[in-house]
């Protein structure tokens, strides 16, 4: 009898795709449970009788959200910062984990230590708030963009990829002639795609749910991130709610949270298929031999 055949892994199986099934409702009614709500009347959401399917079908708080001209101003806003903010990010993580990745570097501790440092000590919003005001930064997209240009995190992530490249690949291409830009760019990034694609998308989200800065350092609402915008747009429901209004305002205020949770997740969530087969580890494995 083979494995495959076997009682106890038939078993294994089963148990398997019972606990991985379980998982997968786990992790998906709260996301089913949201879109729900969002689509359901204020009464139902009250009550508590939403659970995977809307109840008392409604879209007057998508037509609330999406016949706002800001919105889309802000939604466009948040792609253009998205991109740019996201672009720069990779690059100077990328060369900076490069440069620490090599241990011939002289300094190389003392980056390093710079670097680590300012995952545990930061100025204060104060302090960070005079030094943007006081470069010119205040009212424009380098507010957003600079001040998170380099997460220390996933710099030291890709800095321990790095190292984990065999050094013969580098040392064969400098006997041929190559330069330290020529290594980066033809021998190094096209093996560290992986985590280049998964450093792209933590970048990605985490500037796309981005809304402090912007609120802190715009004051021009054509300028704010569309999570800023529905930042306010919770606040005002909320106000709305205490102070009495009508049906339709009560229903808004009542599923604005949800509305707001689908229209910013879905861009994300869109993405995500696109470079989640570059989470794959060992991308390496038999890149040298011998």
């Amino acid at each position: 009898m083979t494995v495959d055949n076997s009682r106890a892994y038939r078993v294994f199986r089963w148990a398997n795709a019972v606990i991985l099934g379980g998982i997968v409702i786990v992790t998906l009614y709260p996301f089913v449970n949201i879109i729900a709500r969002s689509f359901s009347d204020e009464n139902a959401i009250r009550s508590g009788q939403v659970n995977l399917f809307p109840r008392g079908f409604t879209f007057t708080t998508y037509q609330y959200v999406l016949s706002d001209p800001t919105f889309w101003t802000n939604y466009r806003n948040t792609v253009v910062y998205t991109a740019v903010a996201t672009v720069i990010a990779i690059v100077l993580t990328t060369c900076y984990a490069y440069v620490l990745s090599k241990k011939h570097l002289r300094g190389r501790k003392l980056l390093i230590g710079i670097a680590v440092f300012t995952m545990f000590f930061s100025g204060g919003i104060i302090p960070n708030y005079v030094l943007i005001t006081g470069i010119g930064l205040r009212d424009s997209i380098w507010a957003v963009v600079l001040p998170n240009a380099i997460n220390v995190f996933n710099l030291l992530v890709m800095k321990a990829f790095f190292e984990g490249l065999p050094v013969e690949l580098e040392e064969a291409a400098a006997i041929d002639g190559m330069n330290t830009y020529g290594i980066l760019l033809r021998i190094v990034l096209p093996l560290s795609k992986a985590v280049i694609a998964t450093m792209l998308l933590f970048y990605a989200v985490a500037f796309w749910n981005s809304w402090f800065a912007a609120f802190l350092y715009m004051s021009q609402s054509d300028l704010f991130p569309v999570t800023v915008f529905l930042r306010n747009l919770i606040a005002g429901a909320t106000t709305a709610t205490s102070v009495g209004a009508d049906a339709n305002d009560l229903t808004v205020a009542a599923n604005i949270t949800s509305v707001t949770m689908v229209l910013t997740i879905l861009p994300i969530v869109g993405i995500y298929p696109f470079v989640q087969r570059y989470f794959v580890s060992g991308v390496m494995l038999g890149a040298v031999k011998g």
